[in-house]
């Protein structure tokens, strides 16, 4: 059966066959545990991302300048940082489904608060501020901690399948989630999306809570208190993160094709001065400018439709490497279009060229990390990944400013293909890098099946047998 499971055999010892599909890779979903968290993950994507909308609308509603909106995201970035650098932290010495429910769990009574005041006709800026720090840090611990969880859920071999089908939900309820706001706005009012967004995220807690415990590794396996183990401080565990990415090289050859691709070929900033000057849009924007926008969105969320013909591949290090490149080749076809309909097709290729390279960039760094780290380098991770768009923004704004939108997009396109090309070459183990050879998975231990509410199918791995370093060659 294609994407599912012959009932005949157990969760932990299902082999799908090798053979390539074209539509969505859905294996994984034969997990329960996993399956639970998608399905709550999808209610969550439409249905708990309407504060997106809901958020700066009140405050441009409250205080009438656009600087408020722009102190909001600042405030909710700095806090996703903190969180997810603490989270991460957390994660690696406390039981994973404990800290993933105490942060949806605080997600969902951030909305619920934010319902309340908008309900009673707040109109405080810094009350909003203070909900938005709140919100902002809950969903780095979620990002943090999930990212820690899925590969002690999914068997190595269905990471790629598992991260894209994440991925999958996450895009296509970034575009959903906001039109569905858009309509719902003047039907029910500002104040209901909020609530919307608490009873969504109610979906995620009850999946996350009938998870099975995920307990730290056994101390033996852990760093020491030195090197930022579980008997060392918060301020010394945080940065092990950082540590652990800056030793290994193929972690570090991953994030600085990613970085590069992110800052040097992430043109965002420029499209509404692209729309305008090249494609002849109207001024204060148009149909040009949202169909530049929405044809990155749109190009990703087709890969994700046609995930089964790449989440079988073995070679992620050089899927990572190619994907990167062909993101740069689309951003500066982007650069040279002369007609509206070229670049909105680079920018499609674009997109699903790039939902390859995160869903690969995802599974190395999970695959290759030990446990006993895995949540302080998601969050290490989760920074990165993060702040690339933002510095990404400030870089082509200020260039775009001097130089024109087309010069600097082309300019960042050829600087991406080059400096990939670079870190290959520097580092032929990302090149070379095969994903691990399937491992049986580990079933939950005697104590775990006796404590957990989840099914009986479901997979734990304490120690995941998918250390990928052996598939550096």
């Amino acid at each position: 059966m294609r994407g599912g499971r012959d009932p005949a055999m157990s969760a932990t010892t299902v082999r799908p066959p090798r053979s390539r599909t074209f539509g969505v890779d859905r294996r994984p979903l034969a997990i329960p545990a996993f399956r639970r968290m998608w399905v709550a993950s999808v209610i969550c994507a439409v249905g708990g991302s309407f504060s997106v909308v809901a958020v700066p609308t009140q405050l441009f509603t409250i205080s009438g300048s656009s600087a408020a909106v722009g102190a909001a995201a600042g405030v909710s970035f700095a806090a996703l940082v903190a969180a997810a650098l603490c989270g991460g932290a957390l994660a690696d010495v406390m039981d994973r489904r404990t800290v993933l429910l105490a942060a949806d769990l605080c997600l969902a009574l951030t909305y619920a608060a934010l319902w309340v005041q908008a309900t009673l006709g707040g109109r405080s800026v810094p009350v909003l501020l203070v909900a938005v720090a709140f919100q902002g840090a809950a969903y780095g611990t979620v990002m943090t901690t999930t990212g820690a969880v899925v590969p002690r859920l999914v068997p190595a071999e269905l990471l790629p399948a598992a991260n894209s089908l994440s991925s999958l939900v996450r895009y296509g309820g970034s575009v959903l989630g906001p039109m569905l706001a858009g309509v719902l706005v003047p039907v029910v009012g500002l104040g209901m999306l909020y609530l919307f967004d608490a009873v969504a995220l109610l979906a995620v807690v009850w999946a996350v809570a009938m998870l099975p415990p995920l307990p730290p590794p056994p101390p033996e396996s852990t760093a020491s208190a030195a090197d930022g183990g579980r008997g060392s401080s918060m301020a010394r565990r945080t940065p092990a993160g950082f540590r652990h990415l800056a030793a290994d090289r193929l972690l570090v050859a991953v994030l600085a094709v990613d970085l590069a691709a992110m800052v040097f070929g992430m043109p965002s900033a420029l499209y509404p001065e692209l729309a305008r000057h090249v494609f002849g849009g109207a001024a204060g924007g148009g149909p040009e400018t949202g169909l530049l926008y929405a044809a990155y969105p749109a190009g990703v969320f087709a890969a994700g439709l046609l995930s089964g013909t790449f989440t079988r591949a073995r070679r992620h290090g050089a899927l990572v490497a190619g994907a990167a490149v062909a993101w740069g080749i689309a951003v500066v076809l982007v650069g040279l279009a002369a007609e509206l309909w070229v670049a909105l097709a680079a920018l499609v290729l674009g997109g699903a060229v790039n939902f390859v390279l995160s869903t690969f960039r995802t599974t190395i760094v999970q695959t290759h990390t030990g446990d006993a780290v895995r949540g302080r380098v998601q969050g290490a991770l989760t920074v990165v990944l993060v702040g690339g768009p933002q510095i990404a923004n400030v870089l082509h704004g200020a260039a775009g400013a001097v130089y024109g939108p087309r010069v600097v997009i082309c300019a960042g396109g050829l600087l991406t293909v080059a400096s990939v090309a670079a870190i290959a070459w520097a580092i032929p183990g990302l090149r070379r890098y095969t994903a691990p050879d399937s491992a049986p998975a580990v079933t939950p231990g005697p104590v775990a099946a006796r404590t957990s509410p989840a099914a009986p199918g479901d997979r734990v791995s304490p120690a995941p047998a998918s250390r990928a370093r052996a598939g550096l060659r």
